[in-house]
């Protein structure tokens, strides 16, 4: 029988309650390739890459749409050829993840480089390879890559990140957009009063100030007032709308964004300007901030077009897309909440009198977390008996039993960073339909080494038993570590074509090898 929505399609539970991928179970799968263990459905990777790649495009269906992978989810040069298979762009942010991408196969034309600190071996890498876009994160950069591009004899495509201070996301440091951060350059200068951008809540179709002229009685096109900078505004006829709209373009203009822009526009003979770029959050739920991100993100286009007749050709609104990684779990609809951004895209364009962007968006976690699984032996199972405790929902517990497993923070940091939510299941056979009131914790030397905070799992339990962890897809692998000097676990590759080994295991050798003592 299926699983829950929160499993990969073609997960399934048999007659004897052992969870099965692609038909092969929990426990022969452990038996071949070792515990603890990622799984990956390769299938399912390929199915969401592909859907929001389509979702894009139908959505901003008069738009060009360009949909990057975010590495850092996760990567490795099978990850890479089916994100690029999809039609995806890959965006790495080290050389590392540079190296794997171009090793995978993908051009040059089809990778993106971001980052706060890049490296000059970084950026000349880039150029060199003719990356799509370089996205200038710091006002300083901009001369770096062009000192660099010169040196090469090439020129480079470079677009810049903008924190428009839309805060989106669960936690303070998932948040991408405040102002007090390492990432980007503002929108507006230090001190200014955000609230003069409301005006992009009340537009509508086509003000004089967004189209500087009017069409007259005569149906002849002319002049409505003389545009200063950016406009007249003395003029008796302008509205208070207008006025309003002025007012925060010539806040954008007098922002640091605007002032990066020039500077790469001044060093247009090594510096293609090909966009801008915003990155609110992550696991974000419905389209509402990025509606407020894209809406000053075409307003500072708007602003560079009246201050430097330019327009930028491409907005990146970035990723953060939200999955469900529990039961009943909010998760972004695709289809839905890119068809709503799409509309209030285009209805502010129209109203600043602007031709459409091209649009790309950097989904990492919505492609790979919910096509990773990751499979753990049971050993040491802990009855802790507790006064005045409460669970989760706020009701009396006297015990809580602590399951622990043959991994932890070392293959999946994001409870302890973050404090993430996970659930997990057994996975090797029927439990009893009694159950206990568990957490999952690793084997580390750390009191937050938690992989499930709180899950009811049945109350016979045992040693070498199996726990299936769902949605770890994304931050499970990439930031794993060797804390304690455990192993990394190996990666393993689920699909109809079978199971393979996608990253090996790491080894004892391993770690002795790097040991140079």
């Amino acid at each position: 029988m299926p699983i829950s929505p929160i499993w990969p399609a073609a997960t399934a539970v048999n007659a004897n309650g052992a969870i099965a991928f692609h038909g092969r179970t929990a426990e022969s799968l452990l038996d071949e390739f070792g515990s603890p263990l990622y799984l990956i459905d390769t299938d399912e990777v390929s199915a969401r890459a592909k859907h929001f790649v389509r979702a894009a495009a139908e959505a901003f269906n008069t738009s060009t749409t360009h949909v990057s992978f975010a590495g850092k989810a996760f990567l490795s040069k099978e990850i890479v050829r089916l994100v690029a298979e999809a039609g995806m762009f890959v965006d790495t942010c080290t050389m590392g993840e540079m190296r794997i991408a171009l090793a995978a196969g993908v051009p040059g034309r089809r990778l993106v480089l971001h980052g706060n600190n890049k490296s000059d071996d970084e950026i000349a890498l880039a150029i060199e390879q003719g990356f799509a876009k370089i996205v200038v994160d710091e006002p300083n950069e901009p001369e770096r890559i062009a000192a660099i591009a010169r040196k090469l004899g090439k020129r480079a495509r470079v677009m810049l990140r903008v924190t428009v201070g839309v805060h989106a996301g669960g936690h303070e440091y998932i948040s991408t957009a405040h102002e007090d951060q390492k990432f980007g350059v503002p929108l507006l200068a230090a001190g200014a009063d955000a609230a003069v951008l409301d005006v992009l809540n009340n537009l509508t179709d086509v003000t004089p100030a967004a189209s500087n002229a009017r069409i007259g009685e005569s149906h002849e096109r002319e002049l409505h007032y003389d545009v200063k900078y950016p406009y007249d505004l003395s003029h008796e006829e302008v509205p208070d709308t207008d006025k309003a709209l002025a007012a925060a373009m010539e806040a954008i203009a007098d922002g640091p964004s605007i002032a990066v822009l020039k500077t790469i526009l001044a060093n247009q003979d090594v510096l293609e300007l090909v966009g801008a770029h915003s990155h609110i959050g992550s696991n974000i739920h419905d389209a509402d901030a990025f509606i407020h991100a894209a809406k000053r993100m075409m307003l500072l286009r708007k602003t560079l077009w009246a201050t430097d007749a330019y327009i930028l050709p491409e907005i990146d609104l970035g990723g953060g897309y939200s999955v469900a990684y529990t039961d009943g779990e909010d998760s972004m609809d695709i289809d839905v909440e890119l068809t709503r951004l799409a509309g209030s895209v285009s209805d502010t364009n129209r109203a600043l009198g602007m031709p459409a962007p091209a649009i790309s968006f950097e989904p990492g976690r919505y492609i790979v977390a919910p096509a990773g699984v990751t499979l753990y032996r049971v050993g040491t199972i802990k009855h802790v008996h507790l006064s005045d405790a409460k669970d989760s929902a706020g009701n009396p517990i006297g015990e809580r039993v602590y399951v622990s497993v043959d991994g932890g923070m070392s293959d999946n940091i994001r409870p302890a960073l973050y404090g993430a939510d996970y659930t997990a299941h057994l996975a090797n056979r029927t439990g009893s339909t009694e159950t206990m009131l568990a957490r999952v914790c690793g084997m580390h030397c750390e009191s937050g080494d938690i992989v499930v905070h709180e899950v009811r799992l049945p109350a016979d339990l045992k040693r070498g038993d199996i726990l299936a962890v769902p949605v770890t897809g994304a931050y499970g692998r990439t930031m794993a570590s060797n804390y304690n000097q455990a192993l990394i676990p190996a990666v393993v590759a689920v699909s109809e074509q079978g199971a393979h080994v996608m990253l090996r295991r790491q080894t004892i050798d391993d770690l002795l090898d790097l040991d140079q003592s």
